[in-house]
């Protein structure tokens, strides 16, 4: 067991405790990865009030970077100091979904459950990961190498808000050169939508936002157009602007009554890519003949059914080379004891990622 300070949820609603937790040592094939990075994303604050349930005590965060201190006997292609990005996908290799491609739905995702207080009891690796502490212990699944070039803060975000927001666009939508593309929701994830959007070549990209301050953000990450979600009837905006409407809806916030109204946005032909998720037990209303008639689909995308060992070393080649922006998504930096400040900022709904970090 190693001691490392951790952020703990005790009570749904509340502020996080910074204390001390034990940590296993990595068995099987996990990895123990001591963390450098971790951002802070919107799914964490979701668990943390309490909207989509869950054990307690437990540690969130999901979206961290750091290097392998430890390998368990069974963890195979790594090496001790070797720098990675951690992520939630944590995949088994050889169930359906996982031989079919598809590792972001494995259908058995059996792996460590290393955390405990000081008096044993166990704590909830929140999403696979309790990345809110110094230390992880991880399935080696969860983890993609990345280069020596990328800082840690910077890398940190290709674990979850970049490759959901690209691999949707990429992946899930399959989007094509000029098509014309929506992205209701102008913060992290929404931005990564656009420059994936940017990345295949669409035609026009309509970001749609609460704040004009966030679709001026829109605009420097590469959307042609902006449209006010609170003007009347912000659709037929989007009809002046096209013509037609778009070819493919991306909705990256998690409020069931966006769903409602998103497919007033659609093209024929067009689908609606459900990314941002909304509390359990939120409903949207649909018209089924409208989506039959006019022959639209609509889809989920959890985590932009990203494959790590293909997207990852892709993205931070882009990166690199000056055509995906991530230092930009960077609002804010906090070390761990600023982490209720942090989060208070996220919430705020003006940052686009915040970032703690670890010495």
């Amino acid at each position: 067991m190693t001691k490392i300070r951790a952020a703990v949820c005790h009570a749904f609603g509340e502020s996080l405790k910074i204390e001390t937790v034990h940590l296993a040592a990595p068995s099987g094939r996990d990895v123990e990865v001591t963390l450098r990075a971790c951002a802070i994303c919107h799914s964490d604050i979701t668990y943390i009030d309490g909207h989509w349930g869950g054990a307690l005590p437990a540690i969130y965060g999901h979206e961290a970077a750091g290097e392998i201190t430890s390998l368990g006997p069974d963890a195979k292609g790594y090496n001790i100091g070797d720098r990675v990005i951690v992520t939630l996908i944590r995949s088994c290799g050889t169930c359906p979904t996982c031989s079919a491609g598809k590792p972001v739905i494995c259908e058995r995702p059996t792996g460590p459950a290393p955390l405990t207080l000081s008096d044993g009891t166990p704590v909830t690796q929140a999403m696979y990961s309790g990345a809110f502490a110094e230390k992880v212990v991880v399935d080696q699944s969860q983890i993609a190498p990345i280069p020596e070039a990328i800082a840690f803060d910077v890398a940190s975000l290709l674990s979850c808000g970049v490759i959901t927001g690209v691999g949707a666009v990429v992946n899930t939508a399959n989007l094509q050169a000029g098509e014309d593309v929506v992205v209701i929701g102008a913060g992290g994830v929404g931005l990564n939508a656009i420059q994936g959007a940017v990345i295949a070549g669409a035609r026009r990209i309509v970001a749609v936002d609460l704040s004009a301050e966030k679709l001026s953000d829109a605009r420097a990450f590469g959307a042609t157009h902006g449209i006010l979600a609170s003007d009347p009837a912000p659709w037929d905006r989007l009809r002046e602007i096209t013509g037609r409407g778009a070819d493919a809806v991306f909705v990256s916030v998690g409020v069931a009554r966006v769903y409602t109204d998103a497919p007033s946005y659609l093209a024929p032909g067009g689908r609606l890519v459900m990314v941002g998720m909304p509390p359990t037990g939120a409903a949207s209303t649909y018209e089924p003949g409208n989506f039959a008639s006019a022959c639209q689909s609509m889809v989920g995308s959890k985590m932009g059914n990203t494959v790590l060992a293909r997207d990852i070393p892709w993205l931070a080649d882009l990166y690199l080379q000056g055509r995906l922006k991530l230092d930009e998504l960077i609002s804010g930096r906090w070390s761990i004891d600023q982490i209720n400040e942090a989060i208070a900022d996220t919430k705020s709904g003006t940052a686009r990622r915040n970032v703690i970090l670890f010495d």
